[in-house]
């Protein structure tokens, strides 16, 4: 597309710098830049916005700590691929910084995976079923070594994610997942839950074997409900008698 002096729109001189970001994160959410996208040189991006180019330069900087724009070192700030795993990339901290938004993300992984394993019971394929069999060998082979067991565990959700063969609802599968690497954290510091997951998993399969829909929902909900039981356990105070006990 071709950027003009109107594209961008001017910004009175007296808005802060996260106003600025404000109205490219507007242009980006209306399509009017896009994945890839370049944007105008320093110099003219500002005269454009009729905006300084330190308050330009400290707006560009937000984005790119957003991964919304990359900062490219003699080449100029571009829009980027935009994608999801990357945006919440630092939503992580904030996770670990509250117990009530991890809690919080459970409400959005009820309804979002719980709706998924229902699909994917209607419409998983032998292919599917041999890489879930795959993905569980792994887990369990890895259940003392938390790094190896988280990644089983994501690819575990995201499997199940692509086999429902919903592009939207997998992108939002994709998003919560990332946030939830936080919480997964934590929870696989516990004794035993590790061993717990797998069990859970190894149900949630067999149910998508059998076709199973109400199966596979129970199973499901019954595996997230086991994992946010560990969570307010923490949050409560009490992960040392969880671990004692």
């Amino acid at each position: 597309m071709t950027l003009t002096d109107s594209t961008f729109g001017k910004v009175e001189k007296s808005v802060l710098s996260d106003q600025i970001a404000e109205r490219i994160l507007q242009m980006v959410q209306e399509r009017r830049l896009n994945p890839g996208d370049k944007l105008p040189p320093e110099r003219e991006l500002a005269a454009m916005m009729n905006v300084s180019r330190p308050a330009l330069r400290e707006a560009l900087r937000g984005l790119s700590m957003m991964n919304i724009i990359e900062i490219r070192q003699g080449a100029g700030a571009f829009v980027t691929d935009l994608d999801p795993a990357q945006l919440v990339q630092h939503l992580n901290f904030v996770f670990a910084l509250d117990d009530s938004t991890i809690l919080e993300l459970f409400d959005a992984r009820m309804i979002v995976e719980v709706g998924l394993i229902e699909l994917a019971a209607q419409r998983v394929t032998d292919e599917d079923i041999r890489l879930l069999e795959d993905n569980l060998s792994r887990a369990t082979h890895s259940a003392d070594d938390i790094e190896s067991f988280l990644q089983a565990d994501l690819e575990l959700h995201m499997l199940i994610a692509q086999i429902a063969r919903n592009p939207i609802l997998a992108r939002f599968m994709e998003s919560i997942q990332q946030l939830g690497l936080a919480s997964r954290r934590r929870t696989a510091m516990i004794p035993g839950v590790a061993q717990r997951s797998t069990a859970d998993h190894r149900r949630i399969v067999d149910a998508l074997i059998r076709r199973d829909v109400v199966g596979a929902r129970q199973a499901m909900l019954e595996h997230l409900g086991n994992v946010e039981t560990k969570l307010r356990i923490i949050s409560n105070g009490h992960e040392e008698d969880e671990i004692m006990g």
